[in-house]
């Protein structure tokens, strides 16, 4: 029999990962002086990477997450260019338009560590002459809503920080955005690849450099959860395209489409992969206490101020997103408009490529010296195992068997099922039949898809993972408009899972569905007559 138990074999056939990631030797490493946690952590990383300790770079900085755009000048960019020059990893000339740019340059990604600022303020407009009306700069229209704005993350700035005489209005062009090649491999020497280690405290920045590493070990396996929350088309499409990568990786995917975010601590287990938006502030599953991702996790939140701030974890995305365990993410420090953003759907196929994170997510960037910043260890490739290779664990196992099942049967959905619903009866795994139920709902075979996650309630131990089943199952009948069904089963949740904190999912879903009553009428009014009147508008 061709079964899944047996198909360890065929992982040599799986396709091979993409190359190699920037050399250590090409990456820099910039801290603040002035904060002796910032030089820790700048020296942590180079000990885990291999960094030669000569690329470190320490710069005295102001101790605040926000700086001027003169502060930035003085403490930042000059000091920089000039650490350039002495140390020769760069030579800079000037194009045919009077630009001074980068013609060779040695480090490909600079990393900048927590302690460094986060964002550079807009400039004041300046005031106008007494007796004279101001002049204010251009207004920004919808056809070019950057007009007139300098603000930007610092990270994103530092990007381009070798090329002078350009605007400092809106953003760059960024000549690496959809590359399919390393940094390595493309003659952009004027480019700097920025990547950020940075979070809400130096425990949660130490663990985040340490999980990439160990988990680069195995390659990162789980559950995927992508919420399309339908807000804009652009958007849903980046989305729609991580849900379509996924299926052809085999990478179980767990899609909600409904036009509400996941609701509060809603269980979502074994997460591994998390796409979503549109909320300004972490909500639904990572409100949950109990929540915690897979080591490794890639999860990210589109919102215009995703990393408007970093040291609050309750507040905007990026930093709440690294504190419930996540490796990487990628946020916006002010107002970057929807197609400057980072692109999630390419962003995702070249991680899948086998890419570096830093790579992955500057392929996915149109632009630069903007509000893009990258959060995470710059050299993590969290597939780098996705051909099979790697160590094993116990708890990836499934998660291996269902990528080798995804790929040996691709073009044959029907033998894939077979394999996978005898391999999840053989060895009794839920996430196996779970896995082919979310298989099957990619397919549109709600109902095929129902069988399996009502076997694979039955398997799972956790009571969570089961709520999560029927969180499956309801969804299936919400999708088709059959809502007393999706009410009934609900309010059935309601009373089995009541002792789960995971159990108020079922309520978010009900105060949709079937609201509850108004509450009861206010005492009755004062008749008109009686009420005091209120004062008649004066006349200008």
């Amino acid at each position: 029999m061709r079964g899944i138990v047996m198909a360890w074999v065929l992982l040599a056939g799986l396709p091979s990962r993409a190359g190699a990631v920037p050399p250590p030797a090409s990456v820099a490493v910039l801290y603040n002086s002035a904060v002796p946690e910032s030089r820790k952590l700048a020296q942590l990383y180079c000990e885990l990477r291999r960094i030669p300790p000569e690329n470190l770079i320490a710069l005295e900085m102001p101790k605040t997450a926000d700086i001027s755009r003169a502060d930035y000048d003085r403490s930042i960019l000059r000091p920089l260019r000039e650490e350039f020059d002495r140390r020769s990893w760069w030579k800079r000339g000037k194009d045919a338009g009077g630009i001074t740019l980068p013609v060779l340059n040695r480090i490909r990604v600079l990393v900048t560590v927590r302690g460094v600022p986060l964002r550079i303020q807009p400039t004041p407009k300046p005031a106008a002459t007494a007796g004279e009306p101001a002049s204010p700069a251009a207004p920004a229209t919808p056809q070019n809503p950057v007009t007139g704005h300098d603000e930007a993350s610092v990270d994103s700035e530092l990007a381009m920080f070798g090329v002078e005489g350009v605007s400092l209005e809106g953003g760059l062009q960024n000549k690496f955005y959809q590359s399919e090649k390393p940094i390595g491999e493309v003659d952009l020497p004027f480019l700097v690849l920025t990547a950020r280690i940075d979070a809400a405290s130096y425990a949660t920045c130490e663990r985040i450099i340490r999980d990439a590493v160990e988990a680069e070990k195995t390659g990162l396996w789980g559950l995927a959860y992508v919420d399309i929350a339908n807000k804009f088309p652009q958007g849903d499409q980046w989305l729609e395209a991580v849900v379509k990568a996924n299926a052809k990786a085999g990478i179980p995917t767990v899609t909600d489409r409904f036009n509400d975010t996941l609701p509060k601590n809603y269980p979502m287990g074994d997460a591994a992969l998390y796409y979503g938006w549109y909320d300004l502030h972490v909500s639904g599953p990572f409100l949950n206490p109990r929540f915690k991702f897979r080591k490794g996790a890639v999860a990210m939140h589109l919102h215009s101020f995703s990393a408007q701030q970093l040291a609050n974890p309750t507040q905007n995305w990026s930093a709440g997103l690294l504190e419930k365990g996540a490796a990487v993410t990628i946020g916006n420090v002010y107002e970057p408009y929807l197609h400057l953003t980072h692109d999630f759907g390419i962003l995702h196929q070249r991680l899948l490529a086998g890419h570096a994170w830093v790579e992955a997510c500057w392929m996915a960037m149109p632009v630069t010296s903007w509000q893009g910043v990258v959060l995470g260890d710059p050299l993590y490739r969290p597939f780098k195992h996705l051909d099979g290779s790697g160590e094993r664990t116990k708890d990836d196992n499934d998660f291996r068997a269902f990528r080798i099942a995804s790929q040996r049967w691709a073009d044959d959905p029907a033998e894939r099922g077979k394999q996978i619903d005898m391999a999840a009866e053989r060895t009794k795994s839920a996430t196996l039949a779970e896995a082919l139920g979310l298989d099957l709902l990619q397919q549109g075979l709600t109902a095929e898809a129902a069988v399996r996650f009502r076997a694979a309630k039955v398997l799972y131990v956790r009571t969570e993972d089961q709520l999560r089943q029927d969180f499956h199952l309801i969804a299936i009948d919400r999708a088709a408009n059959r809502k007393d069904l999706a009410v009934r089963g609900l309010h059935a949740g309601k009373l089995r899972y009541a002792a789960l904190i995971e159990a108020e999912a079922l309520k978010g879903w009900l105060d949709i569905l079937d609201p509850p009553p108004p509450p009861p009428g206010a005492p009755t009014k004062v008749p008109a007559a009686q009420a005091p009147k209120a004062p008649a508008p004066k006349k200008s």
